[in-house]
């Protein structure tokens, strides 16, 4: 696939999938894990349910150190070339999660794009080529490097958001709001010149990259140059794009906290913000039911900065009673059989274990994690990564319906239900199991009280989408029109999209609040 300067539009070519099809008629594909919320996010140490997002930024992609090829370039004087740098930004596991899905086939991407071609349809050239080089970048690299993406949205003929309303009182967006209502009165260049120093987009060098081996080099390119058609060439800013980008979503959603909720109400000393019934709830919560284990802290979840960084790995008695070392925040609880999903059990791109415990086992914690670990793994002491996922927030669970890595659950009755029995898979993944995971033998209603103290965590900020939870016009694929035996056919051998609408909002919110999940309580 190829982008084209300033077109919004992706040139692709569909391939037949044997699975994603109705009737011959190519459907999207679907996640294999149901997507978090990125409310309060920003506590998390790594992110994604398999934690390859990691704590360092690169830059470029979502694996920090783990990329020893993730470079950068970064500008001097401007007679002198700009030289190739590492970048690695602690703390930024949501900006390492940002560049992800960008790239990938699943969700916003196709095959073989990368993070220069989406920039040149935002910034557009800086050359003195000009139109010509152009040409020659919407050609089809072949290499999946994260950087492609910067030629798609930076031409200066993509204003940003331009296909979206955006509300006059958005919180955020409203005093850039272009005067027609549809996107902003800036393109996204004018806004990375704005919110970046010019050492990372300003230089009359550009980077060109080989097609064949993706090696890659800075060159001063005049009227006079010679195109070699087996290199791409990039401007500063579309070469870097991708550190714009993870930055910038990840500055965004690091003002999503959520932080009054009547949970923090009562804790803040006001008694009568939980109900009877909700007071009953957290003493479950904290108790018997042994929530409190998994989502600790006023993140309520234990893969938080705060819970983890100073206690990567920890030792754990599992569900065999046999003693092992594991992710902290990261636990198996049966939602499905171990190998169905390994999770954090899993490896990176470059063959190294997610699990930080089996990287530390292996002596390369420093190499690949960038920091010593808090205890010493031996060679052949025993891991519990296989099958565990990040333990999700459990602020504002009410709205983020269906639940769990891969969305098994629909109602948060139904999710208590599954604890109470032990798990739907506690035998099966009974080695790599946590050991809270068993028969709790609650009543109904201490079933019904732990769910009401669950909706006692929801900020009505974030029900109503008031600020900061306000948004510009937003549309969601929601499948195609027809059913699981025909779909409507849109004239290439593609099903035809429904889009779901989420009209815009500012910063006062709804009267209403969108119908959460399948609209169910």
């Amino acid at each position: 696939m190829s982008t084209t300067s300033g077109n919004p539009q992706d040139n692709v070519t569909q391939l037949n999938d044997p699975i994603f099809n109705v009737g011959g008629i190519k459907t999207r594909r679907v996640e294999p894990r149901n997507t978090p919320t990125t409310v309060n996010a920003v506590y998390n140490f790594r992110n994604f349910w398999d934690g390859r997002a990691q704590n360092y930024f690169n830059g470029v992609n979502p694996f920090g150190k783990r990329d020893p090829n993730a470079k950068l370039y970064k500008a001097g004087i401007s007679l002198f070339p700009p030289q190739q740098v590492s970048v690695q930004l602690k703390n930024s596991s949501l900006a390492s999660q940002a560049v992800g899905p960008p790239l990938s086939s699943f969700e916003m991407s196709a095959d073989g794009r990368t993070f220069e071609d989406i920039s040149n349809k935002t910034v557009g050239t800086t050359s003195l080529l000009g139109g010509i080089i152009d040409i020659f970048k919407s050609l089809p690299t072949g290499l999946k490097l994260p950087r492609d993406l910067g030629q798609k949205l930076l031409s200066a003929n993509l204003k940003a958001l331009g296909q979206q309303n955006v509300a006059v009182d958005d919180s955020v967006l409203g005093i850039y709001r272009a005067s027609d209502g549809k996107g902003l009165n800036q393109n996204y260049k004018q806004l990375i010149q704005a919110a970046f120093q010019p050492e990372w987009w300003n230089s009359p060098w550009s980077i060109q990259v080989d097609k064949n081996d993706g090696s890659r080099q800075a060159v001063l390119l005049g009227l006079g140059s010679i195109i070699d058609p087996n290199k791409k060439t990039y401007a500063l800013m579309e070469y870097n794009f991708s550190l714009f980008f993870g930055l910038a979503v990840q500055l965004y959603e690091s003002t999503l906290i959520s932080d009054n909720a009547p949970i923090d109400q009562y804790f803040d000393g006001n008694q009568n913000a939980l109900t009877p019934q909700q007071v009953r709830g957290k003493q479950l919560f904290e108790g018997a039911a042994k929530c409190i284990n998994c989502h600790g802290g006023a993140e309520f979840t234990n893969a938080s900065v705060k819970n983890v960084q100073d206690q990567r790995l920890e030792p754990m008695t599992m569900g065999d009673g046999q003693q092992a070392v594991y992710d902290n925040g990261f636990y198996n609880i049966g939602v499905r059989p171990t190998t169905d999903d390994l999770g954090v059990g899993g490896k990176d791109p470059f063959g190294n274990p997610l699990s930080e415990s089996r990287v530390a086992q292996l002596g390369k914690f420093q190499q690949l994690l960038g920091a010593t670990p808090n205890i010493t793994v031996s060679p052949n002491q025993r891991i519990a990564a296989d099958g565990a996922f990040k333990v999700p927030t459990l602020r504002n669970v009410e709205l983020t319906a269906p639940y769990f890595h891969n969305g098994g659950k629909l109602t948060l009755k139904e999710v208590v239900e599954f604890y109470n029995r032990g798990g739907d898979f506690h035998e099966e993944n009974i080695a790599n199991l946590d050991a809270d995971i068993q028969n709790l033998n609650l009543s109904d209603q201490d079933k019904d009280d732990l769910v009401a103290f669950l909706k006692a965590l929801t900020d009505e900020r974030v029900r109503y989408e008031k600020a900061p939870f306000d948004h510009p016009q937003l549309f969601v694929h929601n499948g195609h029109p027809g059913n699981e035996t025909s779909v409507t056919n849109d004239g290439t051998g593609k099903a035809t999209d429904d889009l779901l609408e989420i009209p815009s909002v500012g910063r006062n919110g709804r009267s209403t609040p969108p119908s959460n999940f399948l609209a169910t309580p």
